[in-house]
């Protein structure tokens, strides 16, 4: 029997005790069986159990996996054999989109995934002309930087990438990708007061939630096309992993009422959801929006809806592809706490 197995270091956060804890997570090829074991007490945390959500295709540097109830994520690799196999597969660069590939941006992610990058971050941000000059420290002197610092200005869409040589076939310049990743996906507190800011308005606009399923399922661009084909605009948008807390927390006003509140809360957890805040130029987002994106069960909206968002990519009332605000007087909040609360 081999033993052939891919291992990562990864962390938790313990609610109850209040800290972090260290794990070497380990992948099994021969049954696609994972293994937790905590690194400061030296002790088997948990024994190989196939979990049918987790693959190595997940498994990257930065990413986050629901492992039985829990958001590990991943910080490094555990090894030099896992390094060097799959260092090259796992590569992580950046992409900006800039303000006029924006009505695009539907297009332009459905290519992206279908080239086989993960899209691993994704923040739609307003930078400030030091954001600018820093990004692009490297053409300070030339002609065009008059015309980027008043350009870029504009909301642009940060992404954190990931896939086999994703450096050289995105850009050259791998130390570049890691300055210009941190500068929009801090990990260190000082970054993070000076990272550029979310663009959302906050007013008049409503949400949009891509759900894990449909982001896994590589729906996200093709529901981005489908939105803007209805005139919608983006005014802000940014991937999220939640935690059960959070996502207990947004759900709330269905708890007790929708039977599918305890599925829905779960499948919030089992990967990147997208938020997006819209605006219709016409006026009447939320209802708009609400009829675009149809009824609850997507087997009622093929039957009543068939041009509804969740008729065409959803495919139960849990994993219906999108959640969008059920009433008016609720998008302020639903929107301020994706684009305020979890900033």
């Amino acid at each position: 029997m081999t033993t052939d197995k891919y291992s990562f270091i990864a962390e938790w956060y313990d609610d109850e005790a209040a800290l972090t804890k260290t794990f070497q997570l380990s992948y099994f090829l021969e049954d696609n069986t994972i293994e937790l074991y905590e690194l400061k007490t030296r002790r088997l945390f948990l024994k190989r159990i196939q979990i049918p959500t987790v693959n190595l295709g997940d498994m990257y540097i930065g990413s986050t996996l629901y492992i039985l109830s829990r958001n590990m994520r991943i910080l490094d690799f555990a090894n030099e054999f896992t390094r060097s196999s799959l260092g090259k597969f796992m590569e992580v660069t950046f992409a900006m989109l800039k303000p006029e590939a924006l009505d695009r941006c539907g297009e332009i992610l459905d290519f992206i995934m279908k080239n086989k990058f993960i899209i691993a971050k994704m923040k739609m941000v307003c930078m400030e002309k030091s954001h600018i000059l820093d990004l692009y420290r490297e053409h300070v002197d030339k002609a065009f930087m008059g015309f980027l610092l008043d350009h870029l200005t504009s909301p642009c869409l940060a992404m954190k990438l990931v896939g086999k040589d994703a450096v050289a076939r995105w850009r050259e310049s791998q130390e570049d990708a890691k300055r210009e990743l941190e500068m929009f996906f801090p990990t260190c507190e000082e970054r993070i007061m000076v990272a550029p800011r979310t663009s959302a308005l906050l007013e008049n606009t409503t949400l949009c939630l891509v759900k894990p399923h449909a982001v896994r399922d590589g729906l996200l661009g093709l529901i981005l096309s489908e939105i803007l084909r209805k005139n919608f605009q983006i005014t802000a948008m940014q991937m999220f992993n939640m935690v059960r807390a959070g996502a207990e927390e947004f759900y709330e006003v269905y708890n007790g009422v929708v039977p599918e509140f305890v599925d829905m809360v779960n499948e919030l957890l089992l990967g990147p959801c997208v938020a997006i805040e819209l605006i219709h130029p016409d006026g009447d987002t939320h209802t708009k929006f609400r009829e675009l994106t149809g009824p609850r069960d997507p087997e009622v909206a093929k039957e009543l809806e068939p041009d509804s968002l969740r008729a065409k990519f959803g495919w139960s009332k849990v994993h219906n592809a999108v959640h969008c605000t059920d009433l008016p007087e609720d998008c302020a909040s639903e929107v301020g706490y994706f684009f305020v609360v979890l900033q």
